[in-house]
Formats: structure tokens, C-alpha cells, sequence
């Protein structure tokens, strides 16, 4: 269900990336569309990971640099069946950890120090089965292409309102003021559309991963607890995160209540927590 869910939205971003550009250019505006966003994809695949790491100050460390967090992530891959992944910290107070990489054999899970002592050993161990889940899973690749795919519908939408304004876009003499206003609304609400639909997905993964790492480290408990702390520690001590990365994190690092709920990239902190409980009680690990 969670991929059927998943395809039907990444089939919705391609449509409105498509429509928005037959609306700005036609036929020529829709090859523009598709091309802006391989490009754009081809970058994101191969040097995002790169990217957000330099974005946080992550360095890579061994297995002396710190026995106890390297220790865990070795014994969770190899549980998962997954190649070891490259273990990054970042300094900071702020109790938060993403993974980043193309694919299993690319990938990366970084954590931060604040993390690490806020955790306990099993806690700890529940969040990196999460992130490693999110490496299994692929979902890292899945969750670039839809930010990447709402980047594109937002830079083409831009570009449409320039063109309503000075008289562009697709319209005949006839209809050229209805043609100018759909454009207009549009350009205005594909965006929010595709915004929709990328926190959706990333939403989507999350429960996903959640699942995924309470069997991986065999206590859906111990992700619970650390889901609770985790909450109260980024509220307690709020990360200068880049609204763009968001997404990568166990734990959203951007507040907001009310509509800002809908846009975010994670599902709601009680629901996960309630998910996690119930497994504990219906599976046996």
C-alpha cells in the first residue's frame, strides 16, 4: 500500500510538471519540462549526498573515533543485510540524525553529538534501524526526485507568471484574457500542489522507515522513546535547518501548528509513537 501510495503521488508530480509546462509553452514546454527536470535529477542523484553533508558540517568518522555509535550502525546493517554504510557526525546540540546516498551501496547515515548523549544504547539503536530502513527502502533516492520534481513545477511556475504578466503563454486572440488568468492561477497553485504532494510522499516514507527500523533493531519501543525525546529536544533546542533538507531528518527540524501542519514533512509525532506502540503488542521480535 505504502508504494502503491507513493507511485500514484510521483505519478501526480510528473502530471503537473507536464501540464504546467504545455501551459507555458506547448508541445516545446512540456520537452522544456522534462528535460529541466532530468538535469535537474541527474545532479540531485549523484551529488546531493555530498551536498547536505558539507551543508551540516558532518565529518566522517571510523570505528575509533567512536566505538559505541560506529558499533551500533555496523551490528544494524548487517542485521538488515545492507553494505556498512559511512558514519558521519555533526556538532551539535540539537538531538537529531538523516541518511543521504543514491542507493545501499552509496549511502551514509549521519548523527549528531547532541544525539548521541540525549540517547540510550537500544534508543539510539532504534533510530539508526530507522535511518537504515530509509536506506533499504531507497527511499532517500525517492524523496530527491520528488524534491527535485517541486522544484521544477515552482521554477516553471515563476516563469509562467513572468509570461502572463508581458503577454506570453498559450492563448488565441479569443480566449487571451481567460488563457492570461488560468495561466496566472496555475502558475499560483502548482506550487502549493506539488508541495502537497512532496510532503505527502516524504509523510508516506516516514511510517514506512518506522516499521522498517523497529524490525531491523527488534524493539519498536525503543524508536518510541526516542521519538518522544527526540521531540522535546528539538523543541528545546531548534536546529538552523534548511527548509529544503527537512525531509532527510528523523525528526522534523522546522516547528509550525495550524496549516502549517500540511505542509509538513513528517506525519504527526502522537500517530508515530501509536504505530510503533501497536507493533510492539502485535509482533512478535
Amino acid at each position: 500500500m505504502n508504494t502503491l501510495k507513493t507511485t500514484f503521488l510521483m505519478t501526480l508530480l510528473t502530471v503537473l510538471l507536464v501540464t504546467l509546462g504545455g501551459a507555458l509553452g506547448g508541445s516545446g514546454g512540456m520537452m522544456i519540462a522534462f528535460v529541466m527536470a532530468a538535469g535537474m535529477n541527474f545532479f540531485s542523484y549523484w551529488f546531493s549526498d555530498k551536498m547536505v553533508l558539507s551543508m551540516y558540517g558532518a565529518r566522517e568518522i571510523t570505528e575509533s573515533d567512536d566505538p559505541r555509535f560506529y558499533g551500533i550502525v555496523r551490528r544494524l546493517a548487517q542485521r538488515a543485510g545492507l553494505p556498512m554504510p559511512k558514519v558521519y557526525l555533526i556538532d551539535t546540540d540539537t538531538p537529531n540524525a538523516f541518511a543521504t546516498g543514491r542507493n545501499p551501496e552509496h549511502a551514509a547515515v549521519a548523527a549528531t553529538t547532541g544525539i548521541l548523549r540525549l540517547l540510550s544504547e537500544d534508543e539510539l539503536a532504534g533510530v539508526m534501524a530507522h535511518e537504515l530502513a530509509h536506506v533499504k527502502n531507497r527511499d532517500i533516492l525517492i524523496s530527491t526526485v520528488a524534491a527535485t520534481f517541486a522544484g521544477a513545477i515552482t521554477y516553471l511556475a515563476h516563469m509562467a507568471q513572468f509570461a502572463a504578466l508581458f503577454g506570453g503563454g498559450r492563448s488565441s486572440d479569443d480566449d487571451e484574457g481567460g488563457g492570461i488568468i488560468g495561466m496566472i492561477l496555475m502558475a499560483i497553485l502548482a506550487p502549493i500542489a506539488a508541495m502537497l504532494v512532496q510532503m505527502a510522499i516524504s509523510r508516506s516514507r516516514e511510517y514506512g522507515a518506522d516499521a522498517g527500523g523497529a524490525s531491523i533493531c527488534g524493539n519498536p519501543l525503543s524508536l518510541a522513546n526516542a521519538l518522544q525525546k527526540l521531540e522535546m529536544g528539538n523543541e528545546r533546542i531548534p536546529m538552523a535547518a534548511n527548509a529544503a533538507t527537512a525531509h532527510m531528518f528523523i525528526v522534523n527540524p522546522l516547528t509550525g501548528g495550524g496549516m502549517m501542519s500540511l505542509f509538513s514533512t513528517h506525519p504527526p509525532m502522537p500517530e508515530r509513537i501509536a504505530r510503533l506502540q501497536e507493533m510492539s503488542r502485535t509482533h512478535n521480535y
